[in-house]
């Protein structure tokens, strides 16, 4: 790993030294100085003297894998039914997975107090969320941004039109399907957080007044 920081250090600075000399950097405001060639290789003099750290390991399998990975951070809930073996005398009894044992399945028994108290500790304060958009995607600037990018991404003529419809071999799939009749669903409208926690649960169709 000692000699993979040094590599990766002089490979990295060398970079930035090719980058530099072919104009391909640029700089703005208290840095504009790092144009001037003496003054970048003054900047990158001081990156050799403190050590730098390194981060290797396997890769993923692949874009799904990345996905499917994350996606268990981001879109599911803290421990799902299926772990949850019983509820009887106040006590909650749940299996796990031992990392330190070869990840082998155990069961655990808790107070129903401090199994909603650990399960609590997976739930965000109000006003985080799980994921956040930034760049041109930002929640405040997407509706002016977004626009702006189609345009551009239009007018640079890479812009993938869609062929018309009698020269598709086939029609388009449905972004979204109902889980029941695999039925196309049709979104009429999106609600703002703000407006989710305003929202009541809908009414059944035999207690409607």
């Amino acid at each position: 790993m000692d000699v993979l920081k040094e590599v990766f250090r002089g490979k990295f600075v060398d970079g930035l030294r090719t980058l530099h000399a072919e104009h391909k950097l640029s700089f703005y405001g208290t840095l504009a100085v790092l144009q001037n060639p003496k003054s970048f290789a003054a900047w990158l003099r001081p990156l050799f003297r403190s050590p730098w750290v390194v981060y290797s390991k396997r890769p993923f399998g692949g874009a799904q894998h990345a996905l499917r990975y994350l996606g268990q951070y981001t879109h599911r809930v803290a421990i799902s039914n299926h772990r949850l073996v019983t509820l009887a005398d106040g006590m909650v009894t749940f299996r796990w997975r031992d990392s330190a044992h070869h990840s082998k399945k155990r069961l655990m028994t808790l107070p129903v107090n401090e199994f909603l108290r650990r399960f609590l500790l997976h739930v965000l304060p109000t006003g985080f969320v799980r994921i956040r958009y930034f760049g041109w995607m930002a929640h405040r600037r997407r509706g002016t941004s977004l626009p702006l990018c189609l345009q551009r991404l239009a007018q640079s003529g890479r812009f993938l039109q869609a062929e018309p419809a009698e020269k598709s071999p086939c029609a388009p799939r449905p972004l979204w399907t109902c889980p029941q009749c695999r039925g196309p669903m049709v979104l009429i409208k999106r609600l703002s957080s703000m407006e989710l926690r305003w929202r009541s649960p809908p009414v059944p169709d035999g207690l409607q007044p």
